[in-house]
């Protein structure tokens, strides 16, 4: 059963100007395996994250360190939550994640789906 769906686009170039003009947002936003990596993995990221919020209907509360964005042995995109989006999502019944990211020109893409 699908619990929620999230889709979340970023444009790599105001995201990229973003972190230089606040080098903080890249420790509040990404967890210390994500942060070097270069801008257009970080965008990818970032959509997902937001996708992922969007597919646990955007709550307050969140934090975005909860949530970890990286890949199988097989380079397929994972998501790994713990604390507070752990906590939204079981009180959700959510029990699997489904990830597809993108990009395309300046464009990052990701599309999330809960599953119960």
């Amino acid at each position: 059963m699908i619990v929620g769906i999230g889709v979340d686009v970023v444009d790599m170039p105001r995201f990229g100007r973003q972190l230089e003009r606040t080098p903080s947002l890249r420790d509040r936003l990404f967890v210390p395996a994500e942060r070097n990596l270069n801008l257009r993995s970080l965008a990818a990221r970032f959509a997902a994250k937001e996708a992922v919020a969007k597919a646990l209907g955007a709550p307050a509360g969140m934090n975005w360190q909860d949530c970890q964005v990286g890949a199988d042995e097989h380079g397929v995109p994972t998501i790994e939550v713990q604390g507070t989006v752990q906590a939204v999502a079981e009180a959700k019944g959510v029990r699997r994640w489904h990830l597809s990211l993108s990009h395309d020109g300046d464009v990052a893409t990701a599309m999330v789906i809960a599953e119960g």
